[in-house]
């Protein structure tokens, strides 16, 4: 194998002008979303001191996170999705702006600055499930795995810079200008999908309000691959989730050395941009089923080996390992919801995605914390990962669809839809 074949696959962005403008302007737009992430945390903290108000900041991101999203997705199974992009963009810079002039003004009261990120977060909902579907509608059957690695390195590296880029700009200018240039950022991010074509959904568009909600719903529970997928996914996320055990494990593995703190951060996110960095045999392989169980699979080991050991050196290599095999996990799962699901349904799966990423962890981390509170943090971390192994081996073992799951290839004829479901008299 060439280093060509190694790396992440380019085509997309040969093929591509609409897309390769698009994941510019979305790379852009998420480097502000992490400065402003980190900003709200440093302006909260420093208006209150309090540990409450600093967890409300994650309350105003998850509610609005998961009331949103299924109604958002079954609107974007009924209109233009480009439009309604637009529109969470639109709403979204608003928002930044918002915040940009309280930053700036200052002494606004703290429930004003929830209030906005509650706000932004809703805007970031409806955006969402459109989102979804870019990357299909644009790209061959064929290239839509690497299209998503392209997204999800750029995200991770983001990930990476935004809060470096956050403590520069705050150390310098302060709050309001983090504020400012994140909806400057939003204009690249419009940019990008102004120039899409109407993307409207193709099938059968979903029924209004609750009724659409549920016929996504039905969809999930009877597509057994799908369903697979976003239950590995989950169960990952909440029986092995560590982030929350690294305060505890470093106290009583190493000292309590912030240093040490810091790395273990660090260390998942450098495995996981390795790993997307190197993903090419992954998405031309096409077999995202059994890559993302034995990836899942491989985030409970590295974690389960990571409770049991008493070097930081080989912590740091187990975390590396972890982050590398959920990198893939996650571009697998993503790539089988993309490609097994009808166009007509993909804004509710894509909602339901979204929230399962969102969610997950959060209960994860308390998961953690809960079992910690009750043994050590090594424990919770050692149980955690043989509890995802063996959810994953289950999830492997019941759903033999998933095990040989490969993803279609440009020529396929597209999934099959779900009947809709009868409308009342």
């Amino acid at each position: 194998m060439s280093l060509s074949d190694a790396l992440l696959d380019v085509r997309p962005l040969r093929t591509s002008p609409v897309f390769r403008r698009l994941l510019f302007g979305r790379t852009v737009s998420t480097l502000g979303s992490f400065m402003t992430m980190v900003t709200v945390m440093y302006q909260v903290w420093d208006m209150t001191h309090s540990a409450f108000w600093s967890g409300a900041v994650g309350v105003a991101q998850a509610v609005p996170m998961v009331a949103v999203s299924l109604f958002a997705g079954a609107w974007a199974d009924r209109v233009d999705r480009r439009r309604l992009y637009l529109t969470g963009t639109v709403g979204s810079a608003v928002c930044s702006l918002l915040l940009a002039v309280q930053g700036l003004a200052g002494h606004a009261p703290v429930a004003v600055v929830l209030v906005l990120v509650a706000l932004q977060t809703s805007f970031s909902a409806l955006g969402a499930p459109a989102a979804g579907v870019f990357v299909p509608r644009l790209l061959p059957k064929d290239q839509v795995a690497a299209g998503l690695a392209l997204q999800q390195v750029t995200g991770q590296a983001m990930m990476l810079v935004g809060p470096a880029v956050a403590g520069v700009v705050l150390g310098w200018w302060g709050i309001g200008v983090c504020y400012l240039l994140d909806t400057l950022s939003f204009a690249l991010s419009f940019y990008g999908a102004y120039g899409l074509p109407a993307l409207r959904p193709e099938g059968d568009t979903s029924r209004p309000g609750v009724h659409g909600v549920l016929d996504g719903l039905r969809f999930l529970v009877g597509h057994r691959v799908v369903r697979g997928a976003l239950l590995t996914d989950l169960a990952a996320c909440v029986l092995a989730m560590p982030t929350s055990l690294f305060p505890l494990v470093n106290e009583e593995r190493f000292g309590g050395d912030p240093r040490t703190l810091g790395l273990f951060l660090s260390a998942l996110a450098v495995g996981g941009v390795a790993a997307t960095v190197f993903s090419g045999p992954v998405t031309r392989l096409a077999r995202p089923g059994p890559v993302m169980l034995c990836a899942s699979a491989g985030w409970g080991a590295g974690l389960f080996l990571f409770g049991l050991t008493t070097s930081a050196w080989a912590g740091l290599g187990l975390l590396a390992l972890a982050g590398a095999a959920d990198a893939l996990a996650v571009l697998s799962r993503t790539t089988i919801v993309q490609t097994r699901t009808p166009d007509a349904l993909l804004g509710r799966v894509t909602a339901a995605e979204t929230i399962v990423g969102q969610a997950g962890p959060h209960l994860g981390n308390l998961r953690g914390g809960l079992v910690a509170g009750w043994t050590s943090g090594a424990t919770a971390l050692i149980a955690g990962g043989l509890m995802c192994l063996a959810a994953v081996a289950a999830v492997g073992v019941g759903t033999p669809e998933l095990r040989g799951t490969r993803a279609p290839e440009a020529g396929d004829d597209p999934p099959t839809a779900v009947p809709a479901a009868p409308t009342g008299p």
